[in-house]
């Protein structure tokens, strides 16, 4: 029992450790710092878009960016029409955006699409663009994205993540529950840290960066390229700051069947660039003395969200069936977690002032969690035969 009581204590304070540190960033997620007014466009921006089999939508990404509040001549929309079946191409460039279309034997995915694009921007276009903004082929983006990039470039910033917002909420309850998460995740995980002067979440989509930086890093390839970047820019000591007002729409997985796959790729993706950079940002982070790389390993250790409510779940059940009564403080710690964990989506939602259905979609976190989990052991267990597979976009 002495042994038990032991493993309970170890396995408490961990999770209440991993628990304080979540929360302590939300908070600091509670300021939103307002950009300077009056910003004169200077910035000249190269707008990448990788594109397989996207006919359905790429018209209209191309069209609403072309409304954006900028002037013209600054910025180009470049699309990548990556081994296309379809009239992806065509669609494109009759909709005004310039597109090079690439045939190779293996797709490679996403990141080698982009990787092509890049080189072909750079190489054909030297030096006219001082920054690049990498979109979805579905994404739709708010009119004053490029003026608000253009102010965080002027006060600085290298790398900046827009707002990432579901765009198809209303089409059943995983877009409504993916909604929700990711709008409590940008304002908690990306706002906070951003505020603490760490890096904020890589998402892929709607994000801008110096070309310099592109030039000098890359973009990378593998199953979660996003992910694997945002661990090198970390180890460069170069942070991605996180910005509320620099709006991109895009869709989430309707049926399960999607979401498996995408949600499997992820899990897999995540796992190898996480066991790849893990010491290195620690051994970095302690010889340097840096906050940021300590944290970029910590966001890689930190037992997932999920975990932490699965286990804490499990946990209070064991104190409660097994430790003996004087222990029984245990049970009413584990609650206090588990309360913490379960205030804590909510606690993003009440910032950004979301809609009552969204709350109750959190509701749903717990069968999601276990969903989840399962999803990651399943990448384990499959390990190196997942490979990147086209998420559908439909046309909205």
């Amino acid at each position: 029992m002495a042994f038990l009581y032991f493993i309970s204590i170890l396995i408490f304070l961990v999770i209440c450790l991993c628990v304080l540190y979540i929360w302590i960033i939300a908070i600091a997620g509670i300021q939103v710092v307002e950009l300077p007014a009056g910003t004169v466009p200077k910035w000249r921006f190269a707008i990448a878009i990788p594109a397989h089999d996207e006919q359905e939508v790429i018209g209209g990404t191309i069209d609403q960016l072309k409304k954006q509040g900028y002037r013209a001549d600054l910025f180009t929309i470049f699309v990548a029409a990556d081994n296309c079946t379809d009239q992806t191409a065509e669609v494109a460039r009759a909709h005004g955006a310039m597109c090079f279309e690439r045939k190779t034997a293996e797709r490679g995915g996403k990141g080698a699409a982009l990787i092509w694009l890049f080189d072909r921007i750079f190489q054909e276009q030297e030096d006219e663009y001082l920054a690049v903004v990498i979109f979805d082929a579905d994404t739709r983006v708010d009119p004053g994205f490029l003026q608000v990039m253009n102010k965080r470039l002027e006060c600085g910033a290298n790398v900046i993540q827009g707002k990432h917002v579901i765009s198809n909420a209303d089409q059943g309850w995983f877009p409504a529950l993916t909604w929700a998460m990711m709008t409590a995740d940008c304002r908690l995980f990306s706002q906070g840290r951003s505020n603490l002067g760490l890096s904020a979440r890589h998402m892929g989509d709607s994000i801008c960066f110096r070309s310099q930086v592109l030039k000098s890093l890359g973009w990378g390839e593998g199953l979660t390229e996003d992910y694997d970047l945002r661990l090198r820019l970390i180890l460069d000591s170069i942070r991605i700051e996180y910005e509320p007002t620099a709006i991109g729409y895009g869709q989430a997985p309707v049926t399960w069947k999607e979401a498996e796959m995408q949600r499997l790729r992820w899990a897999r993706g995540t796992l190898d660039s996480s066991r790849k950079f893990r010491r290195k940002l620690l051994v970095e982070g302690a010889r340097q003395r840096s906050w940021l790389m300590i944290d970029g390993a910590l966001s890689i250790l930190i037992p997932s969200f999920s975990t932490q409510g699965i286990l804490s779940i499990l946990m209070l059940l064991g104190s409660w069936l097994i430790l003996p009564s004087s222990m029984s403080w245990l049970v009413y710690a584990w609650v206090v977690i588990l309360l913490l964990l379960f205030l804590y989506p909510w606690f993003g939602l009440a910032l950004e002032k979301s809609p009552g259905w969204a709350y109750l979609a959190v509701l749903s976190g717990p069968l999601f969690m276990i969903w989840r989990t399962l999803i990651h052991l399943l990448a384990r267990i499959k390990g190196k035969n997942i490979v990147w597979v086209r998420t559908q976009h439909r046309k909205l």
